[in-house]
């Protein structure tokens, strides 16, 4: 992961199957290593990993958030605390891409930050920056904001007015503090704290338009027995989302179910 490190602090060290260890995700933030502890085969063999953890990495410091829902289908009860080193600050800083974020990787989702989607905030700020050499004046959107990483990409990338959209205060008064930190004027700012479906069915009526938006909401599918319903609600947001799009703009749509 060296080569990563070079252009963000925040880093995954271990993704699961995808590195040989199914269950098993690490990130580290700055000289903070988090752990989630998925399945029954990495539970067991805990010390041992922490202590190889530690060593590979140079980090003592190491904080578990083994709380999510899949431990429970592994016959594990939930898990979190200090395992290595002392309690985390209450935020970390971390600057990935050049853009600072802080990170609560006590009650923050997943291990505190979303770094899976790294590569993609990068390509929505790369299509902000494209318009906006061209002397448009870019408007973009922001939906299931969350702390507003792409929402800061794309107001670095020069977009003129960002709309962020989320139904936690929480969440969008930090993202309100990151754009603080990162010298970004409060004017080009809208924070909305609603409900996107219905938010978005409000700004078509209003007949608003976006150049770029991006779709990153929560899974709407946690099982197979949701999938119809979750269908429904990712076309729901998309058919919406492309009524809001600008002749030759850009839409960025996720799904983590």
């Amino acid at each position: 992961r060296a080569a990563i490190s070079q252009e963000t602090s925040a880093v995954r060290l271990v993704f699961g199957e995808a590195d040989g260890l199914p269950g098993l995700i690490v990130d580290r933030y700055a000289g903070q290593l988090v752990t989630q502890f998925q399945s029954a085969g990495v539970d067991a063999w805990r010390e041992p990993l922490i202590a190889a953890l530690i060593e590979a990495s140079g980090c003592a410091t190491i904080f578990d958030r083994s709380d999510g829902s899949t431990r429970a289908r592994e016959g594990l009860g939930p898990s979190t605390g200090v395992l290595a080193g002392d309690e985390p600050p209450a935020r970390i800083e971390v600057v990935e891409c050049g853009l600072r974020f802080l990170v609560d990787v006590r009650r923050g989702h997943k291990t505190g930050y979303y770094i899976d989607q790294r590569d993609n905030r990068r390509l929505a700020r790369g299509l902000v920056e494209r318009q906006a050499q061209y002397g448009r004046a870019v408007r973009a959107l922001n939906c299931f904001c969350y702390t507003g990483g792409f929402s800061i990409a794309m107001l670095a990338g020069g977009a003129e007015h960002m709309h962020s959209i989320d139904s936690s205060a929480d969440a969008l008064r930090q993202a309100e503090e990151h754009a603080r930190i990162n010298g970004i004027t409060p004017e080009k700012c809208r924070w909305e704290e609603a409900d996107v479906f219905t938010a978005l069915r409000a700004l078509r009526n209003e007949g608003t338009q976006f150049d770029v938006i991006v779709l990153d909401p929560p899974k709407f599918a946690s099982s197979h027995h949701h999938v119809d319903r979750a269908a429904r609600a990712y076309k729901d947001i998309n058919l919406n989302a492309l009524r809001l799009l600008a002749p030759g703009g850009s839409l960025l749509t996720f799904s983590c179910s």
